[in-house]
């Protein structure tokens, strides 16, 4: 049986409250209690009592800090449903704005986390759009949103099936599916099908190494769904493929070039099962051990898994916004180095966020 990991806004509701109360005082002790300080200096008299932003006005101040100027892109939704499978996909397209010519346009592929949806990683799809790609994000009715309503106590149950070979493999083919509708719609005319690159963030990430070239064996045979009209992959928080042994097997095979991205706290925690950043350093590794394809690799400090999401304030009410914004950054310099091959603007990228930075590591032959 194929078992993939995932995790769940839940899990973290401790974690956060517990990141958010000791993130805002040091935040206060640094910047509000400096500014009462020049405050009383000005006025000795003055009995200065700052007011703390509420989590509303923190969670206000993230979201504007990666908020993207709504000129520079424009999205389209298309609810499809592939007859074969007798399944619906749901996508939503971030596009740049007109004109835009016949086949020029690159494109990005995401796919969501287990309880995610289209609408989710608008941080990543506003901003490749603005700078050229389009991004289209694919929903994965089997593992999306659906799971988290209807009976809190068969959740688990929900979240079980949801992480089976099965859906596994229709997560792929929902990809596949994506890819062959938009190409033949009127808005797939803009597309560049020659620059593709597969994106996914914790389950979606295990989709995109899948897609990518990673197989597994399975009830005495190899599954290999590789799409070679992926050029490249980004992965972020990517899993192991649980239950299915060395990493090597698995991932070496991987001849496309791969962005890892994920932070020392990328940890996922459930009932029977837990992963961190160990996990993801060791798919680093093995990733075209056997191709020598070219990786990077960027480990943030503290974060946490949920911190790539759209959420704001988890790993970190001031540390979220931030690497969001050096998340995207890197991916855009890791899509232009696709065609350019100059890792000048990778390399100054990591010069410029080092102060985010754990790790940086690229491993180009």
């Amino acid at each position: 049986m194929m078992s993939f990991s995932f995790h769940t806004p839940a899990q973290e509701c401790l974690g956060f409250l517990l990141r958010f109360k000791r993130a805002y005082y040091q935040w206060a002790a640094a910047g509000l209690l400096g500014l009462g300080a020049i405050c009383v200096h000005a006025n000795p008299s003055a009995n200065v009592e700052p007011t703390p932003p509420t989590e509303a006005e923190i969670v206000a101040a993230a979201a504007k800090t990666v908020s993207v100027d709504p000129a520079l892109f424009t999205t389209q939704n298309f609810q499809w449903k592939d007859a074969a499978r007798d399944r619906e996909v749901p996508v939503k397209i971030y596009l740049p704005v007109e004109p835009l010519k016949a086949g020029a346009v690159p494109m990005v592929v995401f796919s969501h986390g287990i309880g995610g949806s289209r609408d989710g990683y608008s941080y990543l799809g506003r901003y490749f759009a603005a700078h050229g790609y389009a991004s289209l994000h694919v929903q994965h009715v089997g593992s999306d949103r659906q799971i988290w309503r209807g009976n809190p106590l068969s959740l688990v149950s929900r979240l079980s099936d949801a992480a089976q070979d099965i859906e596994a493999l229709n997560r792929v083919k929902d990809v596949k599916f994506a890819v062959d509708r938009l190409l033949v719609e009127p808005v797939g005319k803009v597309i560049n099908a020659r620059r593709l690159v597969a994106a996914g963030h914790s389950y979606g990430a295990n989709t995109t190494m899948l897609l990518a070239g990673a197989k597994v064996d399975t009830n005495g045979s190899t599954v290999s769904v590789k799409d070679p009209r992926f050029s490249a992959a980004i992965l972020i928080s990517a899993p192991p493929f649980y239950g299915f042994g060395d990493p090597l097997k698995i991932v070496s095979g991987i001849d496309v070039p791969t962005l890892h991205i994920t932070a020392m706290a990328d940890d996922i925690q459930i009932p029977g099962y837990s992963s961190g950043v160990d996990d993801r350093l060791v798919l680093y590794q093995a990733t075209g051990a056997a191709t020598r394809a070219a990786k990077f690799l960027a480990v943030f400090k503290d974060g946490s898994h949920s911190m790539f999401t759209d959420r704001m304030g988890t790993g970190g009410a001031a540390h979220n916004p931030k690497v969001k914004v050096a998340t995207r950054q890197l991916a855009l310099a890791f899509l232009n180095w696709l065609t350019a091959r100059d890792s000048v603007a990778l390399d100054a990228w990591s010069g410029q966020n080092a102060a985010l930075l754990a790790r940086f590591e690229k491993t180009v032959f």
